[in-house]
């Protein structure tokens, strides 16, 4: 049987799962004191994925603090969002030993972000494994290569947008590959880089359908409109900035032997773990495989 390993997006799925339940703010605690409604989202959300695309191998990755390599280049990177809610920060090390009750491994490393454990193992294990990254961010899209699929989440459970190398070009009107090359020219607002001003999606997308890559766009600079040829030449600098945050790291120094993360779960075994750290149980018939 082929390898399929599961790339999970442990801040994106904790965060989902603690907005979709915190709204009316009615809290679970523990008996530490700890408000667990986003773990138990969480686990749902990580199962769902589990049943949904039956790995052989599962391994969950997290952001370890806002201060990365892209706030030491960038200031303004993410400046722009909260501080996560006083009762979601006890949960992310709640989560991890949730996590931790399953034998897979979490992998966190200072000064990276998810994202970039996710890039290094995805381009490591491709060539010889089946690689589906479980997440709802977009930003996972430039990854998407022969034997890597990005899963983002949608509403609800079991409701996933599979992007792969097929359907690709056809959902998003540009390749894996340029999606770096659209964040650089058009920036991204909910990460707070600016990409050059006032060139937006659409236009992004008609440059890069003709010209493929910035290079080429700067090669026909006579071919834009006065408009747009004054846009890039004074932004050249912001492009190439934002270019640089929207990238992806796939060569990190990533400590991980593909044994440890062998997916092995008992069902019977989970709501007894999980009352250890005071999770209340689940229902888990919609495992219909395990």
């Amino acid at each position: 049987m082929k390898n399929r390993i599961l790339l999970v997006d442990g801040m994106a799925l904790l965060f989902r799962g603690f907005f979709a339940t915190a709204f009316r703010q009615q809290f679970m605690y523990n008996d530490k004191g700890i408000p667990t409604n986003g773990v138990y989202q969480f686990l749902r959300y990580f199962l769902d994925g589990i049943n949904t695309f039956e790995p052989t191998h599962v391994i969950v990755c997290w952001d370890m603090g806002s201060k990365t390599f892209r706030t030491e280049i960038y200031d303004n990177y993410k400046a722009n969002r909260d501080a996560p809610p006083k009762e979601l920060i006890p949960q992310f090390d709640l989560a991890k030993e949730a996590v931790d009750l399953f034998n897979i491994p979490n992998i966190g490393i200072e000064n990276y972000e998810a994202d970039d454990i996710i890039g290094t193992l995805a381009k490591r294990y491709h060539h010889d494994a089946e690689v589906i990254i479980q997440t709802g961010d977009l930003d996972m899209l430039q990854l998407v290569d022969d034997q890597i699929d990005v899963a983002i989440m949608r509403k609800g459970l079991s409701n996933y947008e599979v992007f792969n190398k097929i359907n690709f070009l056809e959902k998003k009107g540009v390749s894996p590959e340029q999606i770096t090359e659209f964040k650089g020219l058009t920036g991204d607002s909910a990460d707070n880089y600016p990409g050059i001003k006032g060139i937006g999606e659409k236009t992004a997308l008609k440059l890069l359908k003709e010209y493929e890559t910035m290079d080429n766009i700067l090669l026909n600079i006579d071919s834009h409109t006065k408009g747009i040829q004054t846009k890039l030449i004074n932004d050249i600098d912001n492009f190439h900035l934002s270019k640089q945050l929207a990238e992806i790291k796939s060569d990190l120094d990533v400590d991980l032997q593909l044994d440890s993360a062998l997916w092995e779960f008992e069902k019977s075994q989970l709501n007894g773990n999980l009352a250890e750290i005071g999770i209340r149980p689940m229902n888990l018939n919609f495992l219909e495989n395990k």
